[in-house]
């Protein structure tokens, strides 16, 4: 089927997954590299040394800049920061730019700021508005200013709270490495 590209972008990349679809106002680098059945919603722009895995979702006016790995299945809010330097400096660059990997499967809400150099773990959550400053484990719900630890994620979504208890129905899981499972 091919890549749909709104006329009003600008993509300079010849890698892009077939099923992509690129909005309006958004710019592509040629260095990117963007997988199968994406949705780069519009204002968004990505630069050169960037990977993003397949059905990715990126939300309109979030930048991805040098140094960012996005894995398959991720969804990031509309208007998210990312960070790459963590001393910047006006035309000063570093040699390598940090880099942010974001797993299979987590999501970032709306408006997060992700700080340079960290790794988000798989189907991890962090809750809209947060600044997130360190490494998040796998099926772990991060939030807040600055984001903290609140619950935990199951493969089929249920949030719960920090003693691994559902907060719907008060069933107890204990963890299995990272991933939570019912007792």
């Amino acid at each position: 089927m091919g890549i749909s590209v709104h006329h009003l972008a600008d993509v300079q990349s010849d890698s892009i997954g077939e099923m992509t679809f690129i909005w309006q106002f958004t710019v592509v680098l040629s260095g990117a590299v963007i997988g199968k059945n994406c949705n780069v919603n519009a204002n968004c722009f990505i630069e050169n040394d960037v990977v993003i895995g397949d059905n990715v979702t990126i939300k309109s006016g979030v930048q991805i800049w040098d140094g960012i790995k996005i894995e398959n299945d991720v969804f990031i809010g509309p208007n998210v920061t990312f960070t790459n330097d963590l001393l910047p400096r006006s035309k000063q660059y570093p040699k390598e730019f940090k880099k942010t990997i974001l797993k299979k499967g987590c999501s970032i809400g709306a408006n997060s700021t992700i700080v340079a150099g960290i790794e988000i773990g798989e189907y991890s959550l962090i809750g809209a508005g947060s600044v997130l400053t360190k490494n998040v484990p796998p099926h772990t719900l991060w939030y807040g200013n600055p984001a903290k630890l609140k619950g935990y994620l199951t493969e089929d979504l249920k949030i719960l709270n920090l003693q691994l208890q559902d907060k719907e129905t008060g069933e107890q899981f204990v963890l299995d490495g990272f991933k939570p499972t019912k007792l």
